[in-house]
């Protein structure tokens, strides 16, 4: 729920209009036309995303289920929780939270529950990143997409935020969900 005062009615922009730049498998860029709140006009350029989910698997050890990949914009492995996008508009983000959990690491849960949402780069795109974390879980087979090469990694939670103190995690779906579930995990 976005957090808006009263104060804030003065903050914001108008669309006049939009303009489709680019229109790819995953992301659509436009270029907007505005209205700032003082009447000038400027140009804002934005990225619409499908939205995706995301889950951290919690094991009765304590440790968790991380998966290791390559990301191309950042030219890095990466260590993360399992994810991916919404795959068509409406789809219920724990559907795909529970299919992502499956299809990379081979996992399913009997317990899943909602840490949080985030809008994960706010000034250029409209993505929302629903967190979740899984408990209960039962092995099977991963089954990646074809396009996907991931290494699943088990390790204890501890570790997982130590890794995050130092840096050593960078993605920040994974470092809100981390942080999420270890406090939550402390206060019980």
């Amino acid at each position: 729920m976005p957090l808006i005062d009263n104060d804030d009615k003065n903050l914001i922009e108008k669309k006049i209009s939009s303009t489709s730049v680019f229109d790819g498998c995953l992301l659509h860029v436009f270029k907007d036309d505005i209205e700032l709140p003082n009447g000038n006009k400027a140009v804002r350029e934005w990225i619409k995303h499908p939205g995706a989910s995301a889950v951290i698997p919690l094991l009765p050890n304590g440790q968790i289920i991380l998966v290791r990949q390559y990301r191309y914009p950042v030219a890095q492995v990466t260590l993360e929780v399992p994810a991916g996008k919404l795959d068509k508009e409406g789809e219920d983000p724990l559907e795909c939270a529970k299919r992502e959990l499956s299809e990379e690491t081979g996992y399913t849960a009997e317990k899943i529950w909602k840490l949080t949402t985030i809008a994960t780069t706010v000034g250029f795109s409209n993505e929302f990143i629903h967190l979740y974390a899984a408990t209960d879980l039962k092995s099977g087979r991963q089954h990646t997409d074809d396009d996907e090469f991931i290494n699943v990694v088990k390790m204890p939670l501890s570790d997982a935020v130590k890794l995050v103190e130092d840096g050593k995690i960078i993605d920040c779906k994974s470092i809100i969900s981390i942080l999420m579930l270890a406090k939550q995990i402390e206060a019980k």
